[in-house]
């Protein structure tokens, strides 16, 4: 019933559009390809393609008993080649143009499918459709770039009077533009830096610790694989998720202002993709950074003029303890310093954005087929339009 009310929508519509005396283009399509459609037929052990066609033709016939105004003359199916050969152009022109590219990526893997998830199909740590621990993997991705419009995207959002506020303001948080500063910390005896990004550099002389994701590549550094695999499994059984869990790296920062030494953590509460999956604490100034400060006993300095009994304190106020920013306000200080560390070759000026370049590997055979062909030396060459279709084969083993 629910295909019924969602397609007789269109069809009031056509007929409402035709009795106006409008030209009405009203086709039908199919959304033909994905994982359930290749589950369902391993389950029933026949193939994707079968099972698929055999459905369309089912569904059809019910929807032409209901007398649709449907033009079945512009019938399509995503999985039929004639359709996604122009998705291939498509990425062909993508590619061209220098908005596909293909990196390895951090993504979520889920071991029962055998797939890889986007973010909102885990659901607590486990894969939404199979409820399995979904686990963290390094896999070569096709990407597009569509941070190159995340500016133009939020921008654009101010232009649209008729969508409601409630849908602008979850867009904006989508995109999540968080603009800062990117600082450098010196690893101690290491030659290498840490990028860190924050939206506070105002704080920096209160930066008592480092916090880095398990997946930051530091961590594969310092820690053997079962090392960080036990880290991952602990981190994945905490049962509260305010709960602030670290793992000291046994390695230091150097404060990038001051003459002293900064502890390096993995913490359970710092996202991947969040800068480049690090930050720094300030534990007088961010709740999450006192909790964990208290945990683990480590220094809290007072860096906005408060009264000590009110810290954490969040708000605005005078900058104290501070040489370079003393008696600044909170936008004044962030200017100052963040000019400092451009001049200086220890940070810079820096946007960062939630949204994320959109991975569009294919998720496992039941797929359009990426034009590309893999060379055995690890080399690959992106087909000319006149090489396509690139066609998905039939006779292949689903297990």
């Amino acid at each position: 019933m629910g295909h019924v009310r969602n397609y007789v929508i269109g069809d009031i519509s056509a007929r409402y559009h035709k009795l106006k005396g409008d030209h009405v283009i009203h086709p039908m399509g199919w959304d033909a390809f994905g994982l359930p459609a290749e589950n369902a037929a391993i389950q029933f052990k026949t193939h994707p393609q079968d099972w698929t066609l055999s459905n369309i033709e089912s569904m059809k016939e019910q929807l032409q008993q209901l007398d649709l105004d449907l033009d079945w003359d512009r019938e399509l199916a995503t999985c039929k080649e004639d359709y996604y050969r122009h998705q291939q152009e498509l990425f062909i022109d993508l590619y061209n143009a220098g908005l596909a590219y293909k990196k390895d990526a951090l993504v979520n893997w889920d071991p029962v499918d055998q797939t890889v998830l986007a973010n909102e199909q885990v659901i607590d740590g486990k894969g939404w459709r199979t409820g399995a621990e979904v686990e963290k993997k390094v896999l070569s991705q096709w990407f597009f770039k569509i941070t190159n419009y995340a500016e133009e995207l939020l921008t654009s959002l101010d232009g649209l009077d008729l969508w409601p506020e409630k849908v602008k303001v979850m867009q904006k948080n989508w995109i999540g533009k968080s603009v800062g500063a990117e600082i450098k910390f010196l690893i101690s005896g290491n030659e290498k830096a840490l990028n860190i990004f924050t939206t506070r550099p105002d704080t920096i002389y209160g930066a008592t610790f480092i916090a880095v994701s398990i997946n930051h590549k530091i961590v594969s550094e310092y820690l053997d694989k079962d090392q960080i695999e036990k880290i991952k499994k602990d981190f994945a059984n905490i049962t509260d998720a305010k709960d602030k869990v670290g793992v000291s790296l046994n390695i230091s920062c150097k404060h990038p202002l001051l003459d002293k030494e900064i502890p390096i953590y993995i913490a359970n509460f710092v996202l991947d993709n969040y800068g480049e999956g690090a930050i720094f604490g300030c534990p007088a100034h961010d709740e999450r950074d006192y909790e964990f400060a208290q945990k683990y006993s480590l220094p809290v300095i007072k860096v906005i003029d408060c009264d000590d009994a009110d810290l954490p304190y969040t708000g605005d106020g005078i900058v104290v303890n501070s040489p370079l920013l003393n008696n600044l306000k909170k936008d004044q200080a962030i200017l100052k310093i963040t000019d400092f560390f451009e001049k200086n070759d220890i940070g810079k000026k820096s946007i960062n954005y939630k949204l994320r370049d959109w991975g569009v590997s294919r998720q496992r055979y039941w797929g359009c087929p990426i034009p590309v062909i893999y060379y055995e030396d690890g080399t690959y060459r992106v087909l000319d339009k006149s090489e396509l279709p690139v066609i998905l084969p039939y006779d292949v083993s689903l297990k």
